[in-house]
């Protein structure tokens, strides 16, 4: 069963992200963080400045965790960041 994160993007409707099949969660600078999938796809995310800190990162990975320790009837898991949320990209 596929689970999701549904995250709030600013000026947007919740944007539902699988949690399935990550292989990393990668801080690419300040502004943008990473995930990948092991398909190859990704998902770009552009989000307020976090300075020196990986605070988006981890806050991403343990939403995860969290998501995918609920039973298989919890499907979508609603989640905070740590940064807002400007945009998401999916490639």
């Amino acid at each position: 069963m596929d689970k999701f994160l549904s995250v709030p993007v600013t000026g947007q409707t919740n944007f539902l992200l699988s949690v399935s099949d990550v292989i990393a969660v990668t801080r690419t600078n300040t502004t943008t963080t990473l995930i990948t999938y092991n398909s190859g796809n990704s998902a770009t995310f552009t989000h307020a400045a976090e300075g020196f800190t990986n605070e988006m990162r981890d806050s991403l990975q343990n939403a995860m965790t969290l998501a995918l320790q609920t039973s298989w009837t919890n499907v979508v898991a609603d989640y905070v960041p740590a940064k807002a949320v400007s945009a998401i990209a999916v490639a």
